[in-house]
């Protein structure tokens, strides 16, 4: 890689910081720095979705999937459209009403602080289970750079100088800083990726196009694969993804505290939705981008190019291909994916930690200057423990995307469906609540590691099902308990 790509990396790590520090805003109550002051503009907020859900996993992961499966991995972003916006007329409506900090404050109103607690403790394992793979994915092209200098160093190192970037900028503008931030890098790695495709359409020949549909790299719908266990099916991508849309843009701390921080509910759905149609443009860019490398590559398997798994491709592209200066934008690009979608989560758990668990065992509301000293406190504490969790994917062999979605499969079935649980089964109490969503996480934990032989492979249930099998089981469980009770429990 050239000096001028490392000056240009450079540059932006240390830039990145200082943005976040100018745009804080006045940071003066817990409301500042968990929600911005409710004063946020939706467009702004539109894009920080964008950029918190995307994180190096899509930029790095996605072109590879066109080896595997075409352009069906598209299908999920048509039902990720359809779960936004049931969200933005079911579940924002009752979160702006109540003035909320957190999706799960919804529950202790409904149900209890019990109830409340265990979502908010789901939430946090999920999230530092999810992050730390998309950590390690921002480490995979740092690391691929350094070694072209003869410069060989562990992941961790890689992790933990992120982090501690990242987490300059977390800790003193809160989700203000996070959310301008992202801007910034949404703009940066969205740039970058159409520098990419500009470059790949210059080196291969004006016949591209037809060589990938030829080669069945184009495809979009997938009508004939199994759609219990065929993720990129169908069926499967647009009710699975619709569900899991529901379960991650309303019941996911990571996404709700954004919106919750727009001025109005009306602005909080145009964030919401529009968030879904830049994330199917996104998505359709990346793939793009895979399918010029597959012609590019002559569709040779990772193996035969020194590589561990598909993943590496668009790596090995950027390092190797790219002309001066537009390695090191992409690869800012990338960083600035990582560390937007990291600066998110420490602030989403900062927030939850405070607001739903420490106020819970405190038993009485947190003056705003201590929540703000209190979020600042667990900022760090969250950074700390994702150096950790970043470092545990290192032996990761598969598509790193498909391990981040399916991580998510263990809880966001239990949190959407004790949502579902407390709109519709009336009689429903805390208790039932709390056992349901026990007894979900534990059935989803014996679920997703179940094995089925199909045409000779062994396979499991798609990860797009994992959240409705979930869903369905809190409903079934949580109703069957509320039976016990005679009269319908008062909804908060």
């Amino acid at each position: 890689m050239h000096p001028v790509d490392l000056i240009i990396i450079v540059l932006y790590l240390l830039a990145m910081p200082v943005i976040g520090l100018l745009l804080r805003g006045r940071q003066r109550t817990g409301a500042d720095y968990f929600v911005g002051g409710r004063n946020l503009p939706w467009w702004a907020v539109c894009l920080s979705v964008v950029a918190t859900e995307t994180s190096t996993l899509t930029v790095i992961s996605t072109p590879g999937l066109v080896w595997g499966t075409g352009f069906t991995y598209l299908q999920l972003a048509l039902g990720y459209i359809i779960g936004r916006i049931l969200v933005s007329v079911i579940l924002l409506p009752r979160y702006f009403k109540g003035n909320l900090v957190t999706a799960y404050a919804f529950l202790g109103e409904r149900f209890g602080t019990a109830a409340q607690g265990v979502a908010s403790l789901a939430f946090v394992v999920t999230r530092l289970l999810a992050e730390g793979v998309r950590l390690f994915a921002g480490a995979i092209p740092i690391q691929a750079i350094l070694a072209s200098y003869g410069i060989h160093t562990a992941y961790w190192h890689i992790v933990l100088g992120l982090t501690v970037l990242t987490v300059i900028y977390t800790y003193v503008g809160g989700v203000r800083s996070v959310v301008w931030v992202d801007v910034v890098q949404l703009a940066l790695y969205l740039g970058g990726a159409l520098v990419a495709v500009g470059v790949l359409a210059s080196r291969l020949p004006g016949d591209w196009l037809s060589t990938a549909a030829a080669g069945n790299r184009l495809q979009f719908f997938d009508f004939t694969s199994n759609p219990l266990f065929s993720q990129y099916a169908f069926v499967t991508a647009i009710v699975g993804g619709a569900v899991f849309a529901m379960a991650s843009h309303g019941t996911d701390q990571l996404i709700v505290q954004r919106l919750l921080a727009t001025r109005s509910l009306r602005d909080g759905q145009k964030a919401l939705i529009g968030s879904g149609i830049i994330v199917f443009v996104q998505f359709g860019l990346f793939l793009l981008v895979g399918a010029g490398l597959w012609v590019l590559y002559h569709g040779a398997s990772p193996a035969s190019l020194g590589l561990t798994n598909t993943d590496g491709f668009f790596s090995k592209f950027i390092v190797e291909d790219l002309p001066v200066g537009v390695a090191g934008l992409l690869i800012a690009g990338i960083l600035a994916s990582t560390m937007g979608a990291l600066a998110s989560a420490l602030n989403a758990l900062s927030t939850s930690t405070v607001t739903d668990l420490y106020q819970r065992v405190r038993r009485e509301p947190l003056p705003e200057e201590s929540a703000l000293k209190h979020g600042r406190i667990w900022t760090l504490v969250w950074a700390a423990v994702f150096v950790v969790f970043g470092s545990m994917f290192s032996s990761t062999k598969g598509p790193v995307i498909e391990l981040g979605l399916g991580i998510t499969g263990y809880t966001y079935g239990a949190l959407l469906g004790s949502f579902a649980l407390g709109l519709l089964v009336k009689r429903a109490a805390q208790a039932d609540a709390v056992i349901a969503f026990l007894v979900t996480v534990a059935a989803m934990a014996v679920i997703v590691s179940l094995k089925f032989t199909v045409g000779g492979k062994s396979v499991g249930l798609a990860f797009p099902w994992y959240t409705l099998t979930g869903v369905v089981i809190t409903l079934t469980v949580g109703g069957l308990l509320s039976l016990r009770h005679r009269a319908p429990v008062p909804v908060g």
